[in-house]
């Protein structure tokens, strides 16, 4: 018979080397073990970190690279995505309600219903998708809803970076910001409708300026 190890006996000890030299992928959390109604224990694995999170240590953040702004854009993003889209289905609804006949005109509106509801989808999954990153050597947009499209610019390669806001963003005190690189042949980037524009601004012209002067990061406590 095999003995069993006492109760008491505390688990072995990992040492930095060996977690240094153990692959990433073979790093998991503790599982959770919970219970069932007939008494044997079951093991729930714990995900070890968010799909965002994943894209960003794996694919785009690079060893020793420190991250000062991530951000997404303000809800607001989606009813600006979609309001002019509606505006035109309504135009279209309450023109078909005027000239065509009464019994078309209920079809019509269930029509224009649907085409919003599918425009607002749609903009909502543009608004999941979208993700503005802030590190001590780039600047990052990552966009879109099925193929992930990613502006990547060098803070030392910015020639500018400038805030301007529509009527609509002013009305709602939002604003976005052009990323505008030295290379006239590189398409410049925009981080589109976000909260607090002005002091999102600074942050940037801030971090700009000092990767250009050779400095590390200002981190604000």
């Amino acid at each position: 018979m095999i003995a069993a190890p006492p109760p008491n006996s505390a688990p072995p000890r990992l040492s930095r080397r060996t977690l240094n030299a153990a692959p990433r992928d073979a790093l998991r959390l503790p599982d959770v073990v919970q219970a069932s109604e007939g008494g044997v224990a079951t093991a729930e694995p714990r995900p070890l970190a968010t799909s965002l999170a994943a894209l960003l240590t794996r694919h785009i953040l690079r060893d020793g690279e420190l991250v000062l702004l991530i951000l997404k854009p303000s809800l607001w993003f989606i009813v600006l995505a979609a309001m002019r889209f509606a505006g035109v289905v309504l135009m279209g609804v309450i023109a078909a309600k005027l000239w065509l006949p009464a019994v078309a005109a209920p079809r019509v509106a269930e029509v224009g219903a649907f085409l919003i509801a599918g425009r607002v989808m749609w903009a909502v999954l543009q608004w999941m998708g979208r993700l503005y990153v802030l590190t001590d050597l780039r600047i990052l947009r990552l966009s879109g809803v099925f193929n992930v499209e990613i502006f990547d610019c060098p803070l030392r390669k910015v020639a500018q970076a400038r805030l301007h806001r529509s009527f609509r963003e002013r009305l709602l005190r939002l604003g976005s910001i052009d990323i505008l690189p030295l290379d006239d042949a590189c398409t410049p980037g925009e981080w589109r409708t976000i909260k607090r524009p002005e002091q999102v601004l600074e942050t940037i012209e801030d971090t700009i300026r000092r990767a250009k002067q050779g400095h590390g990061p200002c981190l604000r406590s």
